[in-house]
Order: C-alpha cells, then sequence, then structure tokens
C-alpha cells in the first residue's frame, strides 16, 4: 500500500469534543490544506511511550486517514500500539485537555500521556 494513499479505516476514533477542540486549534493556528493532524508514539514519559498529538505535514513513512474531515498522518508502525484508542477533550474545573483510552496500555501514569504497551 502506499503511504499516499487515504485509507479509510482510522485505528483510532476522536469524540466529538476532541473534534471541536482541534477544528478550533486548527482555526487559530491558521495552517494550510497540507498540514493534517499527527497521532502517534515517542519513546521516553515515565511509563516508556508518549503520546504524538499535532498538526504537521505529511511524512514519507505516514499513512493518511481521514477522520471527521481532519486528514491523520500516522506512521504504520505506530498502528499496533494505538488500534482502538479513542481521543477526547475534557473542559472541566479540575481537568482541562486531551484525554488518550488506549486498549492497548498495560501501564499509565499519573499524568495520562504516558504509558507501556
Amino acid at each position: 500500500m502506499s503511504t499516499d494513499t487515504l485509507v479509510n479505516t482510522s485505528p483510532i476514533a476522536l469524540t466529538s469534543s476532541a473534534i471541536v477542540q482541534l477544528k478550533k486549534i486548527y482555526s487559530e493556528q491558521n495552517l494550510s490544506d497540507e498540514h493534517g493532524l499527527r497521532i502517534g508514539v515517542k519513546g521516553g514519559g515515565c511509563s516508556g511511550f508518549t503520546y504524538v498529538l499535532g498538526f504537521d505535514v505529511k511524512k514519507d513513512k505516514d499513512v493518511i486517514y481521514e477522520i471527521e474531515g481532519f486528514k491523520v498522518y500516522m506512521e504504520k508502525a505506530h498502528g499496533i500500539y494505538l488500534i482502538g484508542m479513542e481521543i477526547d477533550w475534557l473542559d472541566g474545573l479540575n481537568n482541562r485537555g486531551f484525554t488518550f483510552a488506549n486498549p492497548n496500555a498495560k501501564e499509565s501514569c499519573g499524568c495520562g500521556t504516558s504509558f507501556s504497551a
């Protein structure tokens, strides 16, 4: 499969509140059409991996998904860590920010952005 191919079935889900917040951020940053939402993992954090979430341009190793009108860029190798994950946005008095509900995480830390698989 070419990395330029749009894949219809995304390994992750975005809640409606996450989509609203992402659209707001995208608009505020005045990004070009080349930018998509990058979702991934990187080594580090107190539990072994941390989540990557931000707007970026496509890289050579990326697979492109579409979720609610967003181009989503993800390295194919990251899918094994993220399949089935749901990203949500909380906007409460005690908690504000993106949350990651990852069924593949064996352990996570108190910050909620670090996990082990």
